[in-house]
């Protein structure tokens, strides 16, 4: 996984299928930003496997890169990967009509249509999931995800908050509440403040990745002091 950081535009009152698509494409298939830059201790799939894994592994042939060259060459639009995606979940969509509160299928399903850029959709399967499991603060991260690219941008906090309320340590939850409260919100204290109690809650952090967030804090700061003077 890389370590370069990409922020998502902040966002609007309504956004084109166009803009969230490109937007999805630049920040979810490098699996930064918004998602998983660092790897919480819960798994939100099969167990023994981190939310990032269980995602990438939901992904498969789903993927955009992957769906262009079945396509000959051609980027698939939102619809090609909505077909894409219920699809592949349809096998396990049927499973969950037999057992409904599945939470490693419901998982699943919510990876494949988020991993699609099927946000509302994947959310749908993980608050579904949370309701079995109410306490994994994994899937809390990745609805989070799902309801800001949906434009949620207070839903996805409040599911983070919730997610810091069991767990508040964790990496994901506070590396991506700041920057939905920067990118989102406009609200640079409130990005800092997630940012400062991420570093200082969670000294075993790589350098590289204490350098990714302390890269973030400075911009924020720099772009916070050129807009008061």
């Amino acid at each position: 996984m890389s370590n370069e950081v990409t922020t998502p535009p902040a966002a609007g009152p309504a956004w084109e299928a166009k803009h969230v698509y490109t937007m999805a494409v630049i920040c979810l298939m490098v699996g930064l930003a918004i998602g998983y830059l660092f790897r919480g201790s819960q798994s939100a799939g099969a167990p023994g496997q981190s939310a990032a894994d269980a995602q990438a592994n939901a992904r498969g042939s789903a993927q955009p890169s992957a769906a262009a060259g079945a396509m000959g060459g051609h980027m698939p639009s939102l619809e090609d990967m909505k077909r894409m995606a219920d699809k592949k979940a349809a096998p396990l969509v049927e499973k969950l009509k037999g057992d409904p509160n599945n939470k490693d299928l419901l998982m699943q399903v919510g990876h494949i249509y988020e991993a699609t850029h099927q946000f509302k959709e994947a959310a749908g399967y993980y608050d579904r999931a949370l309701q079995t499991d109410p306490k994994n603060v994994a899937i809390r991260t990745a609805m989070a995800s799902c309801l800001y690219y949906s434009n949620d941008v207070d839903g996805a906090i409040r599911q983070l908050q919730q997610a810091l309320h069991y767990d508040p340590k964790d990496a994901n939850s506070l590396f991506n509440l700041g920057l939905i409260k920067w990118q989102g919100k406009q609200d640079s204290q409130g990005a800092l403040a997630a940012w400062r109690e991420l570093l200082k809650t969670n000294p075993e952090l790589s350098a590289e990745r204490k350098a990714t967030v302390q890269k973030l804090m400075a911009e924020v700061q720099t772009k916070g002091k050129s807009q008061t003077e």
